[in-house]
Order: structure tokens, then C-alpha cells, then sequence
């Protein structure tokens, strides 16, 4: 949205945007994009709910220093970067990567910690008899190795 600096402008549900805000969400949202996560992966990681965490990228809500600190560590962003004071060639902070999973797993993950007692005992009970089932192939395949072998 262009116009001078510090102006706010009404976004169409009564909310107040302003270049800072706008400014925030874009840049957020170009950096989740190159890291290929959804946002409902950086809600998580950032602990928000995904409705709170779209209002930031849309614009429409300015987060607290709090928050803002942790967009920068989950999207790997330098403060300054993300607030848009630094020029388009500036050095990016290395996002933090030590829970990096597939994004099928970040969503199965998201599911199950919605879960209740019932449906994480049905939950575990299938996913165990996967697992024995992937025990049983790979024992199969040692098997006619070991044949093949002699």
C-alpha cells in the first residue's frame, strides 16, 4: 500500500493498517515463503493461532516486541530487515532449524496435538501397526538377501 510515511489507512473489516504494520507482513510473508513454510508453521512455532499470525502478514495488525523477536528467530530475519530499515541487500539471520520437518509431518504433528484421549490411542495403535508392518518388509527383504547371498 503506498502513500506517505506513517499514515494508516482502514482496512475493510474496521481494522487500522499502517506502513509499519504492512511493512512487517510483507516482508514476513516473503520470508516464509522461501523457507517453504505455511503459515500455520510459523503460528505454531511463533505460538499463535494461524488467524492471528494472517492478520500479520495481511497487515492488518502490528505484533508486540515479543512476538516480533520471535518472527525473526522462526523466519530468520534480522529486526531492522523485517521492520524495513535495512536496504534490499542486507545480511539475513540463519533461521533456527533444529525442529526442521517435512511440512507433512509439521501438519501431522499439528493434528495430533489437537487430539484427545480417545484419538490418540487409536492414533497410536495405527501408527504402531505401520510400523510393524515396516519391521516385517525390511525383515523379508534381509531374508531373500541372505538366500540370494548362499
Amino acid at each position: 500500500m503506498k502513500g506517505k510515511r506513517g499514515t494508516k489507512t482502514s482496512a475493510k473489516n474496521g481494522r487500522v493498517r499502517t506502513d509499519l504494520s504492512i511493512q512487517i507482513g510483507k516482508a514476513a510473508r516473503k520470508a516464509r515463503l522461501q523457507r517453504k513454510l505455511t503459515q500455520a508453521d510459523v503460528a505454531e512455532r511463533v505460538k499463535l493461532t494461524d488467524e492471528v499470525y494472517g492478520r500479520i502478514e495481511r497487515g492488518d495488525m502490528t505484533p508486540s516486541t515479543p512476538t516480533l523477536f520471535k518472527l525473526c528467530t522462526v523466519l530468520g530475519l534480522r529486526a531492522d530487515v523485517l521492520l524495513g530499515l535495512a536496504g534490499p541487500g542486507a545480511a539475513q539471520a540463519q533461521p533456527d532449524t533444529s525442529d526442521e520437518l517435512p511440512p507433512e509431518a509439521r501438519r501431522l504433528l499439528r493434528a495430533v496435538r489437537g487430539m484427545d484421549d480417545e484419538q490418540l490411542a487409536v492414533f497410536e495403535g495405527t501408527a504402531s501397526g505401520f510400523l510393524k508392518l515396516k519391521h516385517r518388509r525390511e525383515r523379508r527383504k534381509r531374508d531373500k538377501a541372505q538366500d540370494v547371498a548362499t
